[in-house]
């Protein structure tokens, strides 16, 4: 099968296909030196653009080289990753006509205070890259941490009037 990088209305670059493909078929392998997770925020630290995919338990990630690193997100993909063997390949999860983009949804699940939003202006988008699950995380931690900001306050007063 014949893939292109091309301009995308998604983000800058995105992966298209030449050719049918059908659903299951195995299309792409996600490629690149795999390193430490540590290794790879030093080695990105300021760089607003990363093409790092987490294996298993995430303290590994594949550094992206090649045609799978334009693969861009979408919540309504047409594709999906699997790890095998700490190979990642990217799967069709329908039938893909010649010439759509091929998406997968990144479900990030770290990235500190980045919002990672998405661009993929599907009827379903969440309006962010990061998995479900993750966002969940994140607006338990913001509830938390607005709460004890607002007990801060009133303890901050409290102890004023009691002066």
């Amino acid at each position: 099968m014949t893939l292109i990088i091309r301009s995308s209305q998604i983000h800058a670059a995105g992966c298209y296909t030449t050719e049918p493909i059908k659903k299951r078929s195995r299309i792409v392998e996600y490629t690149g030196p795999h390193i430490t997770k540590e290794a790879a925020d030093e080695k990105y630290r300021d760089s607003p653009t990363t093409y790092l995919f987490g294996l298993g338990d995430g303290s590994k990630v594949i550094d992206g080289h090649g045609i799978a690193m334009f693969i861009n997100h979408s919540c309504d993909p047409n594709c999906e990753t699997g790890e095998v063997r700490g190979r990642v390949w990217v799967k069709a999860l329908r039938d893909i006509a010649a010439g759509e983009e091929l998406t997968y949804d990144y479900n990030l699940y770290d990235g500190d205070d980045d919002e990672a939003l998405c661009n993929c202006g599907a009827d379903n988008c969440r309006k962010s890259m990061y998995s479900p699950d993750e966002l969940k995380r994140r607006a338990r931690a913001a509830k938390r941490a607005a709460e004890k900001k607002a007990t801060g306050r009133q303890k901050a007063v409290g102890r004023k009037k009691a002066h």
